[in-house]
């Protein structure tokens, strides 16, 4: 039995997002819930937020973010192997939102598949996208987070409606002669399973219809202040695992991206960390909100389009959300 050989090592060539056009303030968030501007503002650093339009669609907006990622990378669409899309808000079961990005796209040689771990998503599909090139199976591997976010939270539940936006970020990954992504650290501790949920279940749903009842509507709940105290006391050693796992010390980091999940929890963990004057701290959330598995390729998208880092520096990534999942690694920035 013959195996591929692959590359040395494989980094991110490219970046691109979408951001969907509807810019919301936490005015309009607050005409339905009972909070205010400068609470929300004081308790996640949110101002504003993006919410998708009906034909603004979780693959549409991979798809898009995608298409940026190759044409800056300068990579056709045949030459790509493998899709991955990590997303957890894809409205169908089957088939996968990967199988519509890898058409729309035109990557008509690529195998596809979604993959869900919530807000963890991009870092477990990044892992896979490095695992898929390292030992042959692929080349060029394009990994996608997108989510519509606002179609499963609940406009008038006063811990959620504030938090979560919509949008996608997508990478293009190829080979390189030297790891330009370290070892992925991830992890999930089912036993805190019931803090982030979908209620009801679909099958709640379809029972309830076929006696004829009536059910509320599928959305997320979260124990945020639960949540909140796993983030901020369980994050910092599984990034300083990944720090060490990539022989990579902390004041060599020109970024930290961490999920976009609270602006309290990414300051909690860079002081945690003891990040350096030097290290800008990724804060997409102030203006594109929580975006579950997009908001570590929107967050970087943002840094390259600011010009605070450089191509080749290093950055620290970490996901951690429903599950409860995590997994965190370091990259060279492309």
């Amino acid at each position: 039995m013959k195996l591929p050989s692959g590359a040395p090592g494989s980094r991110i060539l490219s970046v691109g997002e979408y951001r969907p056009a509807r810019v919301v303030t936490n005015e309009e968030i607050c005409q339905r819930i009972d909070s205010s501007d400068a609470w929300i503002r004081e308790r996640t650093g949110i101002i504003t937020r993006r919410f998708a339009s009906d034909d603004e669609t979780v693959a549409g907006m991979a798809a898009a973010a995608s298409s940026k990622a190759l044409a800056d990378a300068g990579i056709e669409p045949d030459d790509v192997d493998l899709v991955v899309v990590a997303t957890i808000t894809h409205p169908y079961q089957t088939p996968a939102a990967s199988s519509e990005v890898q058409h729309l796209i035109g990557a008509s040689r690529a195998g596809a598949f979604d993959l869900g771990a919530a807000c963890a998503g991009f870092c477990y599909a990044l892992s896979v996208a490095d695992a898929a090139i390292r030992s042959g199976t692929a080349r060029y591997v394009v990994v996608a987070g997108s989510e519509r976010m606002t179609d499963f939270i609940d406009p008038t539940d006063r811990g959620m409606a504030f938090l979560f936006g919509d949008g996608a970020g997508a990478v293009v990954v190829g080979p390189a002669d030297r790891p330009g992504i370290g070892p992925v650290v991830w992890g999930s501790d089912g036993s805190q399973a019931a803090m982030i949920t979908q209620e009801p279940t679909y099958l709640e749903v379809q029972r309830a219809l076929a006696e004829g009842k009536t059910t509320p509507p599928v959305a997320l709940r979260m124990a945020g202040q639960s949540v909140f105290r796993w983030a901020v006391t369980q994050m910092a050693p599984v990034a300083r695992r990944a720090l060490e796992a990539a022989g990579v010390d902390v004041g060599e980091l020109a970024a930290f991206i961490p999920h976009q999940a609270n602006l309290r929890i990414v300051e909690s963990l860079a002081k945690s960390l003891g990040l350096g004057p030097n290290t800008v701290i990724a804060r997409d959330i102030e203006t594109q909100g929580n975006t579950s598995s997009a908001s570590i390729p929107l967050a970087l998208a943002a840094l390259l389009e600011e010009g605070a880092v450089e191509s080749g520096q290093y950055a620290l990534l970490i996901g951690f959300g429903a599950g409860l999942t995590y997994a965190a690694q370091v990259i060279e920035i492309p």
